[in-house]
């Protein structure tokens, strides 16, 4: 027995689901037996005092979820933050923990009565880093986390919590002795995971799939190198073993009913202190709303904006009109994990026509250009409506108003003045808008009125396939494999869907592989790779999770910007800034690349040709002596493509939509090869075939 660790546990004498605070505890009022639950609780007792001394704090009639301990606060040494249940159901167990900390000598920290915190199931030791990993999102605020990390002295790293049934940190996430982390990557939102991975080192993360997760294999507990938990599947078993962890399983579905298990039921009294920045990144910002609030449904989609962004609020006024002509007026704080992520926040407000504050109404930043057609970073990124700034203490409208450009500031013998601008057209000498502050959009109640979610969305159209996309696979497969071995030339044309649907790794490949000999495109798939590279987001998509990031709308934009900095995209992989990607690999392995400009592109790149008679020019230079040309979903670069093209060149035409492929088809070429399905499985198809042909030729 370990006798440096001590774990509080209360017995399950008055245990039962007597009514429903999470998705687990549904279906389950009154259907656990406490007979059954009494033997899994000593099951655990029994396993845990081989591990550690284990103390009781007394159940009480009337509070069934005392017995997971876990709940009753974060201790750190010998100070306690007690817990701030969010359900009335629980909060009545807040005292007799509070007693029971006072008399065994705990510093005891009570936070305000508004502001919800679970202690130990939302706020988890990294006992490798000395860190604290806090939950919010169900349970527990944000805005506690900065008391967190002022009471125990501890840096604080807030985690967003996204899915219901694990409401609790501790349900998803388990830091693990040496540093390995036990976790649920879909339990969290994409800056949360992105955080994670920044921490943790890939060889230290543990992840659980689908049925680990829902068995609570996360709510564990780690006392040394032993694992005791509710199960483990043989994989996940194997995984701790290969790391020397002794995995220890006793039953606790009793428990489960209610939405908890082994960690749960415990809160480990001796969390010893180590060298940690005293320091939570947590950022507040102050916005004031004014309008008619609650007819043109302002105040909810503010919050709402606020939520789904990652952040947190707490409404410090709100008056509300007398009339139905007056006005009415809210100062709401806003709170957010990180300034990244809150100035997302901001910006989203800003284009709801909310004004960020300070005590007093803070002019706009602003920010010297000093290379043109490169705005500074953070640059404001402008909405589509009317939209006011404030230099030197004065409101000036902003003229020329348009999407997606800065704001640029001269400054005149009759004031300053504002204007739109495209980052193409920004020049030395002006100033650019950066950040939140000093910004108001105009809004009317009718825009107001609109669909709430801006966000753009992709991945919602089905496979159509005509015929056995394998079989056509397999015949490309073959003329690609036959064309590079004999020195021919094969160039693709390709769309952004191409990254959209995962393609983007798959098409790096055939790139190193020397199966792309000319790559061309519009503005669009080079920026939407870059800022894939980047950010790991496509137009705003996490690439890895399939979902939409708040506010990642505007990071195509930001990869133009940091192309336009460098000058092009040759010297960005050059200086390092673009680390992968496929236009990464064009540079590396010299695969030339011409980008066609339109009338839609943002930005655009420097190597974007807004030329169009000298497009078409540098189009044919690459087309001439091809054998082969592969058109991966692009509707209009396929069909400028094939018009150029002469007869005897194999087109293959890879589209989701049939009049694109039926267009290519229709030019006569009995060449022609059209394949009606999704360009990520194409690729991926491909790129297997391809690998499986170059095992067969090493056989032979």
């Amino acid at each position: 027995m370990t006798e440096s660790v001590r774990i509080l546990m209360c017995a399950p004498q008055h245990y039962d689901v007597d009514y429903v605070i999470n998705p687990w505890m549904e279906g389950n009022i009154h259907r656990s037996s406490r007979e059954r639950a009494q033997d899994q609780w000593q099951g655990l007792h029994h396993i845990l005092k081989e591990q550690a001394t284990v103390e009781l704090v007394a159940p009480q009639p009337g509070w069934p979820d005392m017995v997971f301990t876990a709940n009753a606060g974060l201790v750190l040494g010998k100070t306690v933050v007690l817990s701030r249940f969010f359900h009335p159901e629980r909060q009545g167990e807040e005292p007799h923990f509070q007693k029971w900390f006072e008399d065994n000598g705990y510093t005891v920290h009570t936070l305000p009565k508004s502001l919800p915190f679970e202690g130990a199931g939302d706020a988890l030791l990294d006992r490798a880093s000395g860190c604290l990993w806090a939950g919010y999102g169900f349970r527990s605020e944000l805005d506690a986390h900065p008391y967190l990390a002022k009471w125990l002295d501890v840096e604080v790293l807030s985690l967003r919590l996204i899915d219901r049934r694990f409401y609790h940190l501790d349900t998803c996430f388990c830091p693990l002795t040496n540093g390995d982390l036990l976790y649920y990557p879909p339990a969290f939102d994409t800056y949360s995971n992105h955080l994670i991975e920044r921490r943790i080192p890939a060889e230290k993360r543990i992840v659980v799939d689908d049925v680990d997760a829902v068995n609570f294999a996360c709510n564990a507990v780690n006392v040394g190198q032993t694992i005791v938990m509710n199960s483990a599947s043989d994989s996940l078993h194997q995984a701790l073993s290969a790391r020397g962890f002794i995995v220890m399983t006793t039953p606790l579905t009793e428990f489960l009913k209610a939405g908890g298990a082994a960690k749960c039921l415990t809160l480990r009294l001796t969390e010893s202190r180590q060298a940690s920045p005293q320091a939570s990144s947590v950022q507040s910002r102050v916005v004031n709303l004014e309008g008619h609030l609650l007819d043109s449904g302002l105040v909810n989609r503010a919050l709402d904006t606020i939520v789904s962004g990652g952040g947190s609020f707490q409404v410090l006024n709100f008056h509300l009109g007398e009339q139905r002509q007056d006005t009415s007026m809210a100062e709401v704080k806003v709170s957010a994990p990180d300034t990244e992520v809150i100035e997302d926040i901001m910006g989203q407000l800003v284009d709801l026509g909310a004004v960020v504050s300070s005590e007093t109404v803070a002019n706009a930043h602003l920010e010297a250009v000093v290379q043109a057609g490169v705005a500074p970073d953070d640059f404001y990124v402008t909405a589509i409506y009317p939209t006011d700034v404030l230099v030197a203490g004065q409101w000036i409208r902003v003229h020329g108003q348009r999407m997606d450009g800065a704001i640029a500031i001269t400054h005149t013998s009759d004031g300053p003045v504002a204007r739109c601008k495209l980052l193409r057209d920004l020049r030395v000498g002006e100033s650019v808008v950066v950040g939140s502050a000093g910004i108001r959009t105009q809004r009317t109640a009718t825009t107001l009125k609109q669909p709430s979610s801006e966000e753009f969305s992709f991945m919602g159209a089905g496979v159509s396939s005509e015929r056995r996309v394998e079989l056509v696979v397999e015949q490309i497969a073959w003329d690609l494999r036959r064309i590079r071995d004999q020195g021919g030339k094969a160039v693709v044309t390709a769309g952004p869907v191409v990254i959209h649907t995962g393609g983007s790794e798959h098409l790096q490949t055939l790139i190193r592989d020397g199966y792309v000999h000319g790559l061309l495109g519009g503005n669009a798939i080079a920026v939407h790779d870059i800022e894939q590279a980047l950010m790991g987001t496509s137009l705003g998509m996490d690439m890895k999770r399939g979902v939409s990031v708040h506010g990642g709308h505007r990071h195509h934009l930001k990869a133009i910007n940091a192309i336009r900095r460098c000058g092009s995209i040759a010297k960005a992989v050059d200086q390092g800034i673009l680390p992968s990607g496929v236009m990464y690999e064009c540079v590396k392995h010299n695969v030339p690349f011409s980008l066609a400009g339109s009338i839609r592109d943002d930005g655009p790149l420097p190597d974007t040709q807004m030329d169009l008679l000298q497009a078409q020019a540098d189009y044919a230079h690459l087309i001439e002596g091809a054998d082969l040309i592969l058109m991966l979903s692009t509707m209009l670069h396929s069909i400028g493509v094939g018009n150029m093209t002469p007869a005897g060149v194999k087109m293959v035409c890879v589209d989701i939509n049939p009049a694109v492929v039926t267009k290519l088809s229709d030019r006569g070429s009995l060449e022609s090869i059209g394949v009606v399905t999704d360009v990520g499985l194409f690729l991926s198809l491909l790129v297997k075939q391809l690998s499986k042909l170059t095992g067969e030729y090493a056989k032979v």
